[in-house]
């Protein structure tokens, strides 16, 4: 006999749909219905965590990416700051992850470096100016939780979150 689908089913799946229309900064105008927004540069493993958030937890979860000298959308400072969390990453965990993925896509940074005069994607140097820079943008938001998500499984920073 089949069980009737609870209101926590639905929740859940609300959860998820959100989710995903609110993944990589997608309509920034619906951060204040987020139950948590998690920011951070690329590759730190946000659509993952925001995916088993909102699947495990029925949490609706936005991204923001943070892009070097690039202020984050406005939305982000009229939202309860209890439900920001910006993550961290270890620069050499972030260019590991960054050479793999390039490498995985079969994308030639060599011709795309002289193409578009420079890539800057997995370069080190880059990669440490662009965590400084986050870290700086949430010093200056003390308010926000910050998460080192480097080398945990989805699921340890989900705990932590």
């Amino acid at each position: 006999k089949r069980k009737p689908l609870s209101d926590k089913y639905f929740k859940r799946v609300e959860a998820v749909e959100f989710t995903i229309k609110q993944d990589d900064g997608a309509q920034c105008r619906n951060l204040q219905k987020a139950d948590v927004i998690l920011l951070g540069v690329s590759r730190r493993q946000e659509t993952p965590l925001s995916m088993y958030l909102a699947q495990q937890f029925g949490y609706k979860v936005a991204n923001v990416p943070l892009v070097l000298n690039i202020q984050p959308p406005s939305e982000i400072f009229e939202v309860d700051p209890r439900r920001v969390f910006g993550l961290i990453i270890q620069p050499q965990y972030l260019r590991r992850i960054r050479t793999r993925r390039l490498a995985g896509t079969g994308v030639d940074t060599e011709t795309i470096g002289k193409s578009m005069g420079s890539f800057d994607y997995s370069n080190i140097k880059y990669i440490q100016e662009e965590l400084k820079w986050a870290r700086d943008l949430y010093a200056a938001h003390p308010e926000w939780s910050v998460v080192d998500v480097t080398g945990r499984a989805v699921e340890e920073n989900a705990a932590i979150i």
